[in-house]
């Protein structure tokens, strides 16, 4: 039987950690979403350098608690506001590549948004592009693993998540 996403991840960190690596940076990301007559839809952006499909994420800023942080980077990256879930859909690792060529690991909390505006105008439209998948076909474009599979088991049942 295969180790689900949540429990791989949070074991890999767990033996990393023992192995002296550094804790992981926490960065939040919205999982936009909407229902349409052919069923739920989740959107993705771009990512600014390599143009791969991902969720508007970034790191919260201050005392902001981490939906809000969320809420914020969907707002700024693509451009939309909703009803954001106070409940975590779930985590995914990955590691950033930061500027100076040097990898930090992140661990990206998760939030269900439900979307109830799409603005014309956003911070970075000019920057990114942002399109509505179903959850399967999403899942399919992200290349993180554990991340697609959060996109698949929530396409699933997406109300025991919502906002």
């Amino acid at each position: 039987m295969l180790m689900g996403y949540i429990k791989r991840g949070y074991l890999a960190e767990k033996v990393r950690r023992l192995l002296g690596g550094t804790p992981s940076r926490i960065q939040v990301a919205a999982l936009p979403w909407r229902t349409t007559a052919s069923g739920v839809e989740v959107m993705l952006i771009t990512s600014r350098e390599t143009r791969r499909w991902v969720l508007p994420k970034g790191w919260p800023e201050g005392n902001e608690e981490l939906w809000d942080a969320a809420a914020r980077e969907a707002l700024e990256e693509a451009g939309l506001g909703g009803r954001i879930a106070h409940r975590e859909l779930g985590r995914y690792y990955y590691a950033k590549l930061l500027r100076s060529g040097a990898e930090k690991r992140c661990e990206v909390h998760v939030f269900p948004m439900r979307i109830e505006e799409v603005r014309e105008k956003w911070p970075e439209r000019e920057q990114r592009e942002r399109q509505w998948f179903s959850p399967k076909q999403a899942a399919l474009s992200v290349r993180e693993r554990d991340l697609a599979e959060l996109i698949q088991d929530f396409g699933r049942d997406p109300s025991r998540f919502a906002a």
